[in-house]
């Protein structure tokens, strides 16, 4: 027997336990456990914004800090970029006081839209015909009506929300153990970043030209490809590589919660992302056991627990081990272009369509804020989850019965342990294993 959702729900307000039920319906809007963002508006309406709950108190955070990673996001930054002249202005609504100290209480922050065209989308067939690849139709198919100027929710202007939070969880993370983030374009079609040190590239290296790759060679003939796509009226893709520094072993959940499981649902869950790699990814398919297993190693001056390579990306059994976590993010060529396409219409009509108004030749560049802010999100609402269930007391153990530090940032008390090989002679330690 086939029941309805109706009948369902039905059966369920009549069930005698009914009382203690609740059924809370997803909408999609919101991203995090403690710290948690909900983002809301469309691309060409009054505006876009987010509400930050759970932020801690105390945290000192000025408008111009969020202005600095909006304006790398913003529209109109080079020929690479779409022409739409926005400043994304941010007002802070709510959440901090006079002296721009945080509250505890939720941050609400808005960005005006003041240069939207829906002309350009309402005055010719984008209006009736679904682009290609684009969420046009399947938008329709779920809502049964939808935004058609600037895409509505679908539209990387929404995203304006997350980089806003994402600039106070930067401040936290840097304020708590000197934890960077920091992204970059690695590749733009075939064309790979060749020389990036992941423990010393800087934001200034990254913002040295307009493809916002550290490795000036590669930006060059990346800018090439591009510019030579771009003048045909076509869209090209590549990978945003992200890296986290100076974060602390420890973070992430074993089973439904690891760290890169979430962190894979928020780069994901970018406009035009297609594909989501930590550490090593799909390269490491191609290497034997022990060619990709990180050996372990003991820091000569701090004692702590450190790995000789790191193609874990940061994180083994779904925790952060204290190297840097790296992923990478793949980005596919923008939906809307000035080429002519199959397509069909909201009636069923088949048409051929050829793209109007204002876009990304290629989304990379202003991505790398984007992904730089998902990842700072989930970073802290991992921090806080961390400090809320394994260390709200103290460990009390003697310093011989923990566990020793590990990471780039941990200390040994004392320093690194006496005759570290505990086999005697020096010898591999045996190892009986049984696992499923």
């Amino acid at each position: 027997m086939k029941l309805s959702f109706t009948s369902f729900i039905g059966i369920l307000a009549a069930a005698p336990s009914a009382s203690a039920f609740t059924l809370t319906m997803g909408t999609g809007n919101s991203f995090g456990r403690v710290f948690r963002i909900s983002t809301w508006g469309e691309s060409h309406g009054g505006g876009v914004g987010v509400q930050l709950d759970g932020c801690p108190p105390r945290i000192p955070i000025t408008r111009d800090e969020i202005q600095v990673d909006l304006d790398r996001r913003r529209p109109g930054q080079s020929r690479i970029t779409t022409p739409r002249n926005e400043a994304d202005a941010v007002e802070i609504l709510s959440g901090l006081n006079p002296e721009s100290i945080t509250l505890g209480t939720p941050i609400a922050m808005l960005v005006r839209n003041k240069d939207q065209r829906s002309g350009d989308y309402l005055e010719n067939d984008m209006s009736v015909a679904y682009r290609p690849s684009h969420a046009d139709a399947t938008y329709d198919a779920k809502y049964g009506v939808r935004a058609i100027a600037g895409g509505g929710r679908s539209s990387a202007r929404e995203t304006i929300g997350r980089v806003a939070a994402g600039a106070v969880a930067r401040k936290i993370l840097k304020m708590y153990n000197g934890i960077e983030v920091l992204a970059y374009v690695s590749k733009v079609q075939d064309i790979a970043a060749e020389n990036v040190d992941h423990d010393t590239f800087t934001m200034e290296d990254v913002d040295a030209n307009i493809v916002r790759c550290p490795d000036p060679e590669s930006a060059e003939r990346m800018l090439e490809r591009i510019d030579e796509i771009r003048k045909t009226g076509n869209s090209i893709g590549g990978v945003v590589t992200c890296v986290a520094r100076n974060v602390p072993a420890g973070l992430g959940a074993p089973v439904f919660d690891k760290l890169e499981a979430d962190l894979a649902k928020a780069c994901m869950s970018i406009p035009a992302a297609k594909g989501f790699e930590s550490g090593d990814g799909f390269a490491g398919t191609l290497l034997s056991g022990k060619e990709h297993n990180d050996e372990f190693y003991i820091d000569p001056e701090t004692g702590a627990t450190r790995t000789k390579t790191n193609r874990s990306g940061g994180i083994q059994g779904g925790i952060s081990n204290g190297e840097n976590i790296v992923v990478h993010v793949a980005f596919k060529p923008t939906s809307t272009i000035a080429k002519a396409q199959n397509t069909v219409t909201r009636d069923g009509q088949e048409v051929e369509l050829r793209g109007k108004g204002r876009h990304d030749p290629c989304v990379l560049p202003r991505a790398v804020p984007m992904v730089e802010a998902m990842v700072a999100l989930t970073l802290v609402d991992a921090l806080m989850c961390q400090k809320a269930q394994c260390e709200l007391f103290p460990n009390e153990a003697s310093l011989d019965e923990r566990p020793n530090p590990m990471g780039t940032t941990a200390r040994r008390e004392g320093g690194p342990k006496k005759n570290v090989m505990a086999a005697a002679g020096g010898g591999p330690i045996g190892l009986r294993v049984d696992e499923e």
